[in-house]
């Protein structure tokens, strides 16, 4: 049966869509095996979950944690607390401290705890005070120190803090190599570009990328049996190749461009990248699908389920590109993963209907509505509702 709706066009106009229904995806629940693929996870809220009231409150931990559960089935990874969870934009420190005990302990009871790693950072500092070096360093120590003794695999998340009392590039060796001399088993660094979040702008102690680069890599072959990988996300594929070939044996390159994704982890004769992308939550059954086929040697598979993706998440992370999070909630809601359309903080109302509405379409020509009558309803829904929207 075909579906049809009628959906609001940016030029004022309404189209109608017929859709072309769901992919079919085969089931897997093997993790790959040529790729390490790690979804950064979102959280979801209450339907009734109000922006002024406390975090923990607002959070629907049933729902959030079989969405955990979910990738999990399809053989992925999950990447826990980072900023796919909204982590500095509504999840705060003490929600995603029970965020990362809720999930460990999901994981260990599904074992899976090898295939969790969550998110370190700095960010119970108060930002609006002056912060030293050391303060940066203890507050790293104390959520550090919480994840490994939940069991999990650190992400050592670029901080605002950091980056804001930061003077020169050794300030930033300073702290990392404080940090990394400490941690009990090899952590995954991140490294987050201003399109993601502007209060990052010129981390390692240079706007320059490729000084930057350098000071960074500098770090990792000081401690290269303390890392795991480094996890890039400025949306540049070229300093992402150019990066993953200066990188100090055994290091692993995650590719963290959800612009070139598919490209970056297919890779080329010199090398390939892992994956830890938040676009991985939004397609996961693609991913999971593309990734087998990679496995069986089948590059004209992988690359026939992942292009058609690629739309849809260049859709998603626009700018502005740190809204990106609505989408990918969004679409959890459209495949009945989540009963509403609500984020922590009021979040949903970041992007316009109008984008909402393309994400629907390149959702559908991607393959990825499981349920066209339910994608259908719940769009109609959305489009009938009040909610002021901000066009972004």
């Amino acid at each position: 049966m075909a579906y049809q709706i009628q959906l609001p066009h940016d030029d004022g106009h309404t189209i109608t869509y017929t859709l072309h229904g769901p992919a079919a995806f085969p089931a897997t629940n093997t993790p790959p095996k040529s790729r390490r693929a790690l979804a950064a996870v979102h959280i979801v809220s209450h339907a009734d979950a109000q922006p002024d009231q406390p975090v923990l409150a607002q959070i629907d931990w049933d729902a959030t944690l079989a969405y955990r559960e979910y990738l999990w089935s399809l053989g992925l990874e999950v990447a826990e607390a980072m900023d796919t969870a909204q982590r500095g934009m509504g999840l705060d420190w003490t929600a995603a401290r029970e965020l990362i005990r809720r999930s460990t302990s999901a994981a260990k009871a599904s074992n899976c705890l090898p295939r969790i790693a969550c998110g370190a950072g700095t960010d119970h500092l108060n930002l609006a005070e002056p912060i030293t070096l050391d303060a940066v360093i203890a507050a790293y120590e104390e959520q550090c120190s919480y994840i490994e003794g939940e069991g999990a695999q650190i992400i050592l998340m670029a901080s605002r803090a950091l980056a804001a009392s930061a003077r020169s590039p050794e300030d930033y060796a300073r702290v990392y190599d404080r940090l990394l001399a400490q941690v009990s088993r090899p952590v995954i660094l991140h490294w987050l570009g201003d399109m993601f979040d502007p209060a990052l702008s010129g981390y390692w102690g240079s706007r320059n990328l490729d000084e930057a680069m350098q000071v960074c890599l500098d770090i990792i072959a000081r401690h290269a049996d303390k890392i795991d990988g480094i996890k890039l996300s400025l949306l540049d594929a070229q300093k992402e190749i150019t990066m993953r070939r200066l990188l100090s044996a055994p290091v692993r390159m995650y590719t963290g461009d959800d612009f070139n994704y598919a490209e970056l982890i297919r890779g080329d004769e010199q090398g390939y990248s892992h994956a830890l992308l938040g676009i991985f939550d939004a397609i996961a059954p693609a991913a999971a699908a593309a990734l087998q086929a990679f496995d069986n040697d089948d590059l004209a598979r992988y690359e026939a389920i992942l292009a058609p993706t690629v739309p849809l998440s260049r859709h998603i992370f626009q700018a502005p590109t740190y809204y990106y999070k609505t989408g990918v909630v969004f679409l959890a809601y459209l495949n009945g993963h989540q009963s509403h359309f609500r984020m922590v903080g009021g979040l949903e109302t970041a992007r316009s209907l109008s984008h909402l509405a393309r994400l629907f379409v390149l959702a559908d020509q991607a393959g990825l509505l499981r349920d066209p009558e339910l994608a259908v309803a719940r769009m109609q829904h959305i489009l009938a509702s009040t909610e002021p929207v901000r066009e972004a």
